[in-house]
């Protein structure tokens, strides 16, 4: 058996507080990927989703234990670990088309070589003939298509992406998850997704991580049964309804211990 593309093991990360015993967000957190898969971590707010993808895009690092990527140590920001955050990260005052082959160019890859990967990336998500378009002419959808894309292009092994949709209506937010998986479907990149959404998960992953209240821990991995491929078509299958039913059991006590923290 092949080891896994990403492995993390015992991870903990705390955050001093002055005058205060340290804050600790998340604590042996072990989690093993498979090349190609894609996973989605689920927890209530607070439990430190956001913070184990920023430890595992080398953002911050650990206070213990190990992150690896493809057997290598961990150790800072990684090129072969590309981000897409929930907030609006696009340039303003570059076209899409500059956007998606920005990354190439801070990397010196020359102009015709990066427009050209550019725009293969660009066709990938479903944004040919909005080369020249500015941000600001764009829906919020379609810039994080932008977002995604100027990831892809950097062809990283793995792709986090924290909350991407978190920002749109429900229903952009379901477009773009068949979007999503068609991306998948074609790149068959390795993917890690935290979402707060159980219906995203359920639709778009292979594995659904449950994590508890802070500090966050492991709780749960949940296989998803829907069979692959999937679209959105699946949102009226029995089974859909019987794992999101499931994942919210796995949370709902979380949920609940949360709540009555932030009410003490």
């Amino acid at each position: 058996m092949s080891a896994p593309l990403l492995d993390l093991r015992a991870v903990r990360k705390e955050f001093p507080l002055p005058g205060s015993p340290p804050l600790v967000a998340v604590e042996r957190v072990d989690l093993s990927i498979e090349r190609g898969e894609f996973i989605a971590i689920i927890g209530p707010s607070g439990c430190g989703k956001s913070t184990v993808l920023e430890l595992i895009a080398g953002i911050q690092a650990p206070t213990s234990g190990e992150i690896r990527l493809d057997g290598e140590l961990v150790m800072g920001p990684h090129p072969d670990i590309g981000m897409v955050f929930q907030e609006d990260s696009t340039l303003p005052w570059r076209t899409v088309l500059e956007n998606v082959a920005f990354g190439l160019e801070v990397r010196g890859v020359g102009r015709r070589d990066r427009l050209e990967r550019a725009r293969t990336f660009i066709q990938l998500v479903g944004l040919a003939g909005f080369e020249q378009a500015y941000p600001a002419e764009l829906s919020g959808g379609m810039r994080q298509r932008v977002a995604i894309a100027r990831t892809l292009a950097m062809l990283p092994q793995l792709l986090l992406l924290d909350e991407p949709f978190g920002a749109l209506d429900q229903q952009t937010r379901l477009l773009l998850g068949d979007e999503l998986l068609r991306i998948w479907q074609e790149t068959r990149a390795t993917i890690l997704l935290v979402t707060h959404s159980l219906d995203e998960a359920a639709l778009l992953a292979d594995r659904i991580v449950v994590m508890t209240a802070r500090p966050g821990r492991v709780k749960q991995v949940i296989p998803n049964p829907l069979p692959r491929p999937r679209s959105t078509d699946v949102l009226d299958n029995p089974a859909f309804a019987a794992l999101t039913a499931q994942l919210w059991r796995a949370l709902r006590q979380e949920a609940i211990t949360t709540t009555l923290e932030l009410h003490l």
